[in-house]
């Protein structure tokens, strides 16, 4: 099941990411280049990076000219993830390129890279919420809170793994087929966004 390939990359990335817990430190991916796995690690290294910006972003005190730099940088990270997904998507249509579509097959609401995005999310979410439900300086309220949102994305977590697992079981099988739309983001795009182009001329 792709999924128990895929949970434990994104838990590595997550593990590895936090031993230095730095949005500059550099990625070291462990994973050769021509496995699913090195793709699932750099995805989830570039949302974990993209989480802790988030959380920096927020910060009220931020010096303004700081955070437009962070709200660029976020945005090409998000370039980047987009891009990520293409590739790992790229990957799966390689490896169903010869099944045998059936008649009677339908299309998903979404393409499997999408869908491991968000278990790539979901696995951020564990991660800080068992943080937060272990957190020792926080108050017991706190903690109960925390532990009952942490046992809502560990079932989440399940659903979502046998959903993918399902998707790719049926696109093998002919049942279901892959489309997969480019998302031609336009804000970063000089020639789409009004902004961009109209300060060209």
């Amino acid at each position: 099941m792709f999924s128990r390939i895929a949970f434990p990359v994104f838990e590595q990335s997550i593990k590895d990411y936090h031993q230095y817990d730095n949005v500059d430190q550099p990625i070291n991916n462990p994973f050769r280049k021509d496995k699913i796995e090195h793709l699932l690690y750099a995805k989830n290294w570039i949302d974990t990076v993209q989480w802790h910006l988030e959380d920096i972003i927020r910060n009220p005190q931020i010096n303004p000219v700081e955070a437009l730099a962070l709200k660029r940088r976020i945005d090409a990270s998000n370039q980047e993830r987009t891009d990520m997904v293409e590739y790992i998507d790229s990957y799966f249509l390689q490896q169903y390129s010869n099944v045998q579509v059936k008649e009677t097959a339908t299309i998903n609401t979404e393409s499997p890279a999408w869908a491991i995005d968000r278990l790539s999310i979901l696995a951020l979410k564990i991660f800080h919420m068992s943080e937060e439900a272990n957190r020792q300086d926080a108050s017991p309220e706190h903690r109960l809170k925390c532990t009952e949102k942490l046992n809502v994305l560990l079932e989440q977590k399940k659903d979502l793994s046998s959903a993918i697992d399902d998707l790719l079981t049926d696109i093998e099988n002919g049942d279901k087929y892959m489309k997969v739309y480019k998302q031609m983001k336009m804000y970063n795009d000089e020639e789409l966004n009004p902004v961009l182009y109209q300060n060209k001329k």
